[in-house]
């Protein structure tokens, strides 16, 4: 570890006295390599008295830093140099693993390719999509809105096609809730979000979930914070596999309506979910954002899924747009919408749905032999309590199998893998002693 540097040093180079100016100036010394990673910088109080300002103003500087992954660590462990760019870099999605051959991957829960519809004469039906090429920023093509409004939970103001179900949420938060607020959300969760929400520089809140979704009690508690947002998969769960039972839905219920935020539902495993879809659209049609991805049931390249909210929330999230795409390819949804409507490839689903239900299943009952009871889900994946992750982590990958850790998908200290099984067609039982191997094997 570097030693601290002189602060009478650091303060010489900073001009500026705002707490972007230091923010700013501070990252063009360590990109310089002035300040090297792993550097520990001086204390907020010694710095902030050096140059004449107020210790919230550093501090200031410190969490945009931060939030550009650049610093990390404070109050009495340090606040040290950690990265080099301004880039913000997701770190939880970034840090899953490439494995090479050999490896058994069952790190991302992810459709089979094998099990999605073909695209071939959907993208010709495409090709003829309405106003095709226009540079006019349809939020949604009448025809996917008439084929996703016949599946929709309840009756909304409005739709908007977006780039994928994580760019729906990205779009959302950006557009509604302010850098430093607060978002309550289910834990464990979905680790891309939380990736999300912590480059917006909001503060999470974790709501405690069981068997049949967040628990009302906790988000009760969260609400207390007064949160800009609560977000939640209503339907499967992609983390767990469970979902919210329709008497926990009435029930959180009670403590949103003494609240005014937004209530984002997630319905990122959509329709391979052999649920029906659900939603509190109906109680609170002013502030739900309900999200269902088509990635998992039609396909991961169409990057299309459709959101649903008020008037004026959808009208600021395609403010926000307005920035970048504008609008989601009208050949996407066009091929999007005619998928919906063919029957074949509603076949194809209806198959793909039952294929990792079997799936599923078929690794869920070796590990109950095993000792490892799982309670009832469904979705492309388990989600395990483990001893110790690191053992279970380690053990697995001494037998040439790749699971991802529980840790990314919560904030709170966690002791549980995520086992995709959308993939795995075979080796069940070899798969299930090693689980049992590294969950039932390690400290105690």
């Amino acid at each position: 570890m570097d030693p601290v540097p002189d602060v009478e040093w650091f303060a010489e180079r900073l001009k500026e006295r705002t707490a972007r100016g230091i923010a700013v100036e501070t990252s063009a010394l360590i990109r310089s390599g002035a300040l090297p990673i792993g550097s520990r910088l001086p204390t907020v109080r010694d710095l902030a008295f050096k140059l004449g300002v107020s210790p919230a103003t550093v501090s200031d500087a410190w969490s945009e830093l931060r939030r550009q992954k650049m610093i990390s660590g404070r109050g009495r462990t340090g606040t040290y140099v950690f990265g080099n760019t301004v880039a913000p870099r997701p770190a939880r999605m970034g840090s899953v693993g490439h494995f090479g051959e050999g490896v058994l991957d069952l790190t991302m829960a992810v459709p089979d390719q094998n099990l999605l519809p073909p695209l071939g004469q959907a993208l010709a039906h495409a090709a003829q999509a309405d106003n095709l090429n226009s540079y006019e920023r349809t939020p949604i093509l009448s025809e996917l809105r008439t084929a996703v409004e016949r599946r929709w939970p309840y009756q909304p103001e409005t739709f908007l096609a977006t780039n994928g179900g994580y760019n729906a949420i990205y779009s959302a938060l950006h557009a509604l809730v302010m850098p430093g607020a607060c978002i309550a959300i289910e834990d464990p969760t979905a680790m891309r979000i939380l990736d999300i929400i912590e480059d917006l520089g909001a503060e999470i809140i974790p709501v405690e979930c069981d068997i049949d979704g967040p628990l009302p009690a906790s988000l009760a508690k969260a609400l207390q914070k007064k949160p800009t947002a609560f977000i939640f998969q209503p339907r499967t769960h992609s983390v767990t596999g469970r979902a919210v039972s329709a008497e926990r839905l009435a029930e959180l219920a009670t403590p949103l309506e003494a609240s005014d935020c937004y209530i984002i539902e997630d319905d990122g495993v959509g329709d391979v979910s052999p649920l029906p879809p659900a939603s509190l659209g109906r109680l609170f049609p002013k502030r739900v954002i309900h999200i269902r991805s088509f990635s998992k049931s039609l396909g991961p390249d169409l990057r299309l899924a459709v959101l649903s909210s008020s008037l004026s929330v959808v009208k600021q999230i395609q403010s926000y747009r307005s920035f970048s795409s504008g609008w989601t390819s009208r050949l996407l949804q066009a091929t999007t919408a005619w998928l919906l409507d063919n029957e074949e490839s509603s076949r194809i689903v209806e198959e793909a749905r039952k294929s990792y239900a079997a799936r599923r299943a078929a690794l869920a009952e070796p590990l109950s032999e095993r000792g490892i009871m799982l309670p009832p889900g469904d979705g492309l994946c388990v989600w395990i309590p483990v001893g110790s992750e690191q053992f279970a982590l380690v053990t697995l990958a001494a037998r040439g199998i790749a699971v991802l850790p529980g840790a990314k998908c919560s904030v709170r200290p966690i002791n549980h893998i995520r086992v995709a099984t959308s993939i795995l067609t075979d080796r069940y039982d070899f798969v299930a002693d090693s689980i049992a191997l590294a969950a039932l094997g390690g400290p105690g």
